[in-house]
C-alpha cells in the first residue's frame, strides 16, 4: 500500500512539473506547489542583518547619491531637505523648515555658500536688534554668500551633506533586521526589511537589481524620519555660485 502511495505522489509531482513547463502559455497554478522547494527571492541565502550590511556598504560606496528627507524640527515644524552629495565633500542642499523659511547650500572645494529667503534670514536673526535684521534681510534675501557655519540653521543644513548621519543610525540597529517581501518589478523592485530601534521600529527597502543600494529608510521612534535614496552614481553640479 505504501509503495502504491509513493508511486502516486511521484506521478503527481511529475505531472505538476510538466504543467510548470508550460507556464509561459498561461498556466500559473503550479507556483504554490513548489513554494517550499524554490526560494527565488533576492538575498535568499542572507539573513536580515547581512542584507542591511550589504545595503549600507553599497550606499556608502556610491560616488554620488540623491537624498530626500522628511522630518520635524524640535518645535514640531515640518522639515524637508533635498540633497545631492558625493564622496569628496561636494554637496548641494535645499532645506525648507515650515514658517522658518528656505535655505539653499552648496559645498565645494571645502567652502560653504548659502542663499536664504527673507523668512529664513529673519528667523536666523531672532534675538538681534530689529533694525539690524531688517537691513540684513533687504541686502541678503536671495543672494549667495559665504556661509557662517556658526549659524544654527546653516549648521543644520550642512549636516545633511553627510549621508553617514542616516546610515550610521541604521547600522546601530541592523542586528534586529528581519526580511519581508519583494515588491515592484524590474529596476523598481525592492526587498523590505523591518527592525527595532530603541523603543520604536524602523523599516527599509533595498534594491534587488543593480547594486543592493538602500532605497528607503524610516524611523518611527523619537522624531519621525523618512529618507529616500536615488540617483546612485549620477553626476551633479556643485559649483561656486556667483556672489
Amino acid at each position: 500500500m505504501r509503495l502504491l502511495t509513493r508511486i502516486a505522489v511521484t506521478a503527481l509531482r511529475t505531472a505538476t512539473a510538466t504543467l510548470c513547463t508550460v507556464t509561459a502559455l498561461g498556466l500559473t497554478a503550479c507556483a504554490p506547489v513548489f513554494a517550499q522547494q524554490q526560494d527565488t527571492a533576492p538575498f535568499a541565502r542572507l539573513s536580515g542583518p547581512e542584507v542591511v550590511d550589504k545595503a549600507l556598504a553599497a550606499t556608502r560606496a556610491a560616488t554620488s547619491v540623491r537624498i530626500a528627507v522628511t522630518t520635524r524640527s524640535p518645535d514640531g515644524a515640518p522639515v524637508r531637505a533635498y540633497i545631492a552629495t558625493g564622496l569628496r565633500g561636494r554637496c548641494t542642499v535645499t532645506l525648507s523648515m515650515g514658517a522658518a523659511g528656505t535655505m539653499e547650500l552648496v559645498r565645494t572645494g571645502g567652502t560653504v555658500y548659502t542663499q536664504s529667503d527673507e523668512a529664513m534670514l529673519r528667523e536666523a536673526g531672532t534675538g538681534r536688534p530689529r533694525a539690524d535684521v531688517d537691513t540684513e534681510a533687504r541686502k541678503l534675501t536671495g543672494r549667495w554668500v559665504k556661509a557662517r557655519t556658526a549659524d544654527r540653521y546653516t549648521a543644520q543644513t550642512l549636516s545633511y551633506c553627510d549621508r553617514e548621519e542616516f546610515l550610521d543610525r541604521l547600522a546601530r540597529s541592523s542586528g534586529t533586521a528581519r526580511k519581508g517581501e519583494v515588491t515592484g518589478d524590474g529596476p523598481t523592485s525592492s526587498l523590505s526589511l523591518t527592525g527595532k530601534a530603541g523603543d520604536g521600529t524602523w523599516s527599509a527597502a533595498v534594491a534587488t537589481e543593480g547594486g543592493p543600494h538602500l532605497l528607503r529608510l524610516r524611523f518611527g521612534t523619537g522624531t519621525p524620519l523618512s529618507v529616500r535614496f536615488s540617483g546612485f552614481g549620477t553626476p551633479f553640479t556643485a559649483a561656486r555660485p556667483a556672489l
